[in-house]
């Protein structure tokens, strides 16, 4: 076992600081820490504690150590872990169709549009999956502005992204 303290992220408070110097990190939790360390890219610095199992607001280490999860994964899970009408409803669909690409239409997605469309009093909207899909949009974007409204001839417009 490891003393957690070499592994407090930086900017941490000093409560959370003398918590995490007590606890000991097994070798299980030390392992996939280190594959993590190796193999992934270093955007953050997460605290000692490998989670592998979550039900509604609690989440399991792993070597069985039940916490709170009050992080939420940022506010994208305020509806905890495993929600059973959420895994209903991502069980049926799986079963159904996984995902239908852009290039084709969906039996849902206007319907689902229409929905958002008249709950948030837009005209459209674009649904996206990430990051990438939104400043791939903001270039086509751009370049639709200047044929449209700058008056650049057909095919020369050109976007640089810094």
């Amino acid at each position: 076992m490891l003393a957690a303290s070499r592994r407090v992220p930086k900017g941490a408070s000093r409560a959370l600081q003398r918590l995490l110097a007590t606890q000991e990190i097994t070798s299980a939790a030390e392992e996939c820490m280190a594959l993590e360390g190796q193999y992934n890219a270093h955007n953050y610095a997460p605290l000692p504690v490998v989670l592998c199992e979550g039900k509604g607001v609690h989440a399991w280490d792993v070597d069985g150590k039940k916490y709170y999860d009050f992080l939420s994964a940022y506010s994208a899970l305020n509806q905890g872990h495993c929600h059973p009408k959420i895994i209903k409803a991502l069980t049926e669909q799986a079963q159904k169709l996984t995902l239908t690409s852009r290039a084709f239409y969906s039996d849902a997605l206007g319907e689902y549009a229409k929905y958002a469309c008249d709950l948030f009093g837009y005209e459209r909207l674009l649904p996206m999956n990430t990051g990438v899909e939104a400043g791939e949009t903001a270039v086509k974007l751009a370049r639709r502005w200047a044929y449209d409204v700058k008056g650049v001839p057909n095919g020369r417009a050109k976007v640089c992204c810094t």
